[in-house]
């Protein structure tokens, strides 16, 4: 990584485009430290602390949903927004016709991803303010002449505006930049919360209490081994052979080499433990809206906070289901099957067609059985390992938190290589 790191800058081209990404990188924390007029900052942040999806969103914004700043939904809209486009694409033929359509159908996809961003933010803001509005000292419409409806509407075009400044910097990001801006934005995010939490953890060393400095040394080599276990898991790929037959055209032979399909064990990646938490604190996220449940608020919470049996059971179950789903929808056996017979190709052993199709499905469903162990397991380790060193350094890595650095260091890795070796390319022509 640092060695790639070397070779981009010094290229021109490529050194000018990650300056570009840190300039735009810069800007969006900026916004995360801009307050918005009426909200009452202590208040929000200690009702956030209860609620679990609440606390992953905010490391996600780098702190900036804890604050009430500017940018306190972060790319969160963009993200569900993006999500269901996706899923809907899989089902309705407009879309599937849309996302076979190259360009062109890219863009109309990406355009009713703005619109649907728009309506998401906008129900965000809406329920995070009447949310907190149900609390008296949370809002404060001196401002707004005593209206305190009037410093909700604000606070809601203030919030709205700031989530579309986040996936404006993000598309930047990824049209002139390096790398999926997306993903960028949320990894410096939650780099960003690690890194506040750890300087919070030094200032008590400096002030004297030098336990600190023991579980901030145990917490960098729990970080160590879990970063470790996730990238070797992560890289890790099954790999099925393909053969294709020699096919003679006139006086030339074509054909009859090999090729391999990779199937990778977390083919889902972080994406089904992002639904299977936001799923199991939806209903408290609900509850908390509605004064009058404050009974079955309370019974939720009782039952289905961090760490009881039906939390961890539920989480599982949903982990393990959203894992073959996802698997399903990136890999489909059928037209792998058909586009290996049409280029005259087929896997030894097996003949083509259905039975290439099913041995594929087998070998993608005990991958992703692996794989759904694998996140179901990760789910839970991060807390308990963490908590040896110190309970307030449980949440400065949560296990999503941790899946989305790794899978995009890795990825931006990716990228700068094949820009690097593009460029090379191309001087080598020269």
């Amino acid at each position: 990584m640092i060695e790639t790191l070397k070779n981009a800058f010094r290229n021109k081209d490529i050194r000018k485009k990650m300056l570009f990404t840190l300039l735009l990188l810069l800007l969006f924390r900026v916004g995360c430290y801009i307050p918005v007029p009426g909200l009452v900052r202590s208040q929000f942040e200690s009702a956030i602390t209860g609620n679990d999806f609440l606390q992953l969103m905010s490391g996600i914004t780098g702190s900036a949903l804890q604050n009430g700043t500017l940018f306190a939904l972060g790319i969160g809209p963009y993200i569900n927004a993006s999500i269901i486009v996706q899923l809907l694409t899989v089902g309705i033929p407009r879309l599937e016709r849309w996302s076979k359509e190259g360009e062109e159908g890219r863009m109309k996809i990406a355009k009713l991803t703005r619109v649907i961003t728009i309506i998401l933010a906008v129900v965000q803001s809406v329920g995070i303010i009447v949310m907190f509005g149900n609390n008296e000292n949370a809002i404060s419409a001196s401002l707004f002449f005593g209206q305190t409806w009037l410093a909700g509407i604000c606070m809601t075009i203030i919030y709205t505006a700031g989530a579309m400044l986040v996936m404006w910097i993000g598309e930047r990001i990824t049209e002139y930049g390096v790398g999926n801006g997306i993903s960028l934005i949320i990894f410096v995010g939650i780099i960003s919360t690690a890194g506040i939490t750890l300087v919070n953890k030094f200032e008590q060393v400096f002030d004297g209490d030098v336990e600190q400095l023991f579980n901030i040394g145990l917490f960098l080599v729990l970080c160590v081994v879990l970063f470790f276990a996730i990238v070797y898991v992560d890289l890790a790929e099954r790999r099925i052979p393909v053969q294709y037959a020699k096919q003679v055209r006139g006086t030339k032979m074509y054909g009859g080499q090999s090729s391999v399909i990779p199937m990778k064990i977390t083919g889902g990646g972080v994406m089904p433990l992002i639904f299977s938490f936001a799923i199991i604190s939806f209903p408290s996220m609900i509850m908390s809206l509605v004064p009058s449940w404050s009974g079955a608020l309370q019974w939720w919470s009782e039952n289905f906070s961090n760490g009881t049996v039906w939390y961890i059971l539920v989480l599982s179950v949903l982990i393990f289901a959203f894992s073959f789903f996802y698997a399903q929808i990136q890999f489909n056996p059928e037209d792998v099957s058909r586009s290996i017979q049409q280029n005259g190709g087929f896997i030894q052993g097996i003949r083509p067609g259905k039975p290439t199709a099913q041995y594929l499905n087998k070998i993608n469903k005990r991958i992703t059985l692996f794989g759904a162990i694998f996140l179901t397991v990760l789910a839970f380790v991060p807390s308990i390992a963490f908590a040896w060193a110190g309970q307030d350094l449980v949440n400065v890595f949560s296990t999503t938190g941790i899946l989305i650095v790794v899978e995009v260091a890795l990825e931006f890795d990716k990228q700068l290589q094949s820009q690097i070796m593009m460029k090379n390319y191309k001087g080598f022509l020269k």
